[in-house]
């Protein structure tokens, strides 16, 4: 199974449109849940990192592969990527990828992380980057089954 956590919710209709589109198709190959937890919003980045993660602890088990989405993170082709899916699959029951808000991740929550990805080291908006990792989740599992679309 695949577990999300974001901070912070999609807001307009368009980017629904896509989020549930991918979810869709990815659950032709495993289950997924997405979990939204509430941004804190503008202000001192320490305060509301800890704010956040309070949040997200509440969220996270034990038995999960971590994936952290993180600039600092490890980047990796959609091949690797696909790869890295499979390997975790085979020994967790579930893999957890976790999106921060607008001041990334507390450290407490990047320690926890089994593994930091980074999808670029630009920024991107939340609601694309959700698009973004489950376009790439999607793709991971065609790539896994062989399936065309990849290329």
């Amino acid at each position: 199974m695949i577990r999300i956590i974001c901070v912070g919710k999609l807001k307009e209709k368009y980017w629904q449109d896509a989020f549930y589109e991918y979810v869709q198709r990815i659950e032709k190959y495993t289950k997924v849940e997405i979990i939204e937890v509430m941004d804190e919003g503008k202000g001192d980045a320490e305060y509301i990192l800890k704010q956040e993660e309070a949040r997200i602890l509440k969220y996270l088990r034990p038995k999960d592969y971590l994936i952290t989405l993180e600039i600092e993170g490890k980047d990796c082709s959609s091949l690797e990527f696909s790869r890295l899916i499979a390997d975790c699959e085979m020994r967790y029951s579930n893999i957890c990828f976790l999106i921060g808000g607008s001041y990334g991740l507390s450290d407490t929550l990047k320690k926890q992380s089994n593994y930091a990805l980074s999808f670029s080291k630009m920024t991107f908006p939340h609601q694309l980057f959700r698009i973004l990792l489950l376009e790439q989740i999607y793709r991971a599992y065609k790539i896994q089954n062989h399936e065309s679309y990849h290329k």
